[in-house]
C-alpha cells in the first residue's frame, strides 16, 4: 500500500513538471506556427498564380515562378528534415516546366512533410550542430532562423511576381468576414 501511495504521489508531482516541460518550448512552437503560416501563404500563392505565368520572370537573370516553387519544395525537404532529424521521403524529380498541378502538389507534400518533421521539435537541442550546405555545421537554432528567412525571402519574391502580373498575394487580401 505504501509503495502505491508513493508511486501515485510521485506521478502526481511529476505530471505538472512534465506538462510544463512540454509547454515551455517557445522557440519550437513559434517555428512550427511560422512554418504553418508561411506554408499556407506559399501554397495559396502557387494556387492563385495562373498556369500561363509559371514561366514568368521579371528579368532573364531571375528564377521563373515555377523555379521558385521547385526550389521551395526541395528546400522544405532538406531544411525541415535536417531540423526535425527526419529523412525526407523519396520523391520523383519535378522541374519548373512540369504542370502547375504537379508543382503545387509537390509543394503541398513538402509542407506536409515539414509538419510531420517539426511535430516533435522542442527547445532542448537548439545548440546541436547540424550538417548543412557543403558539409558546413550550423546550430539547429541557426538552421531554424535560416529557414524562416528563406521562406520570407521567397514569399516576398513570389508576392512581387504576382503584383507584376496584376494579382494580389494572399497576405494582401482582406480577411473574409
Amino acid at each position: 500500500m505504501k509503495i502505491r501511495t508513493c508511486i501515485a504521489t510521485f506521478a502526481i508531482g511529476l505530471s505538472p513538471s512534465f506538462i510544463l516541460a512540454q509547454q515551455s518550448a517557445p522557440v519550437a512552437k513559434a517555428f512550427r506556427d511560422y512554418a504553418s503560416d508561411e506554408g499556407k501563404n506559399l501554397m495559396a500563392a502557387a494556387e492563385i498564380m495562373p498556369v500561363s505565368k509559371y514561366s514568368f520572370k521579371p528579368t532573364p537573370a531571375q528564377m521563373s515562378f515555377g523555379d521558385i516553387v521547385v526550389h521551395l519544395a526541395q528546400g522544405n525537404d532538406f531544411l525541415c528534415g535536417t531540423i526535425g532529424g527526419m529523412k525526407a521521403p523519396a520523391r520523383g524529380k519535378v522541374i519548373a516546366t512540369d504542370s502547375k498541378d504537379a508543382l503545387v502538389d509537390r509543394l503541398k507534400e513538402t509542407f506536409q512533410f515539414c509538419d510531420k518533421a517539426l511535430a516533435g521539435l522542442d527547445d532542448s537541442k537548439l545548440d546541436e550542430q547540424l550538417p548543412m550546405f557543403g558539409g558546413k555545421m550550423m546550430s539547429r537554432a541557426a538552421v531554424e532562423i535560416l529557414t524562416v528567412g528563406d521562406w520570407a525571402d521567397h514569399y516576398s519574391q513570389i508576392a512581387i511576381y504576382m503584383r507584376l502580373n496584376g494579382l494580389l498575394p494572399p497576405t494582401a487580401k482582406k480577411p473574409e468576414k
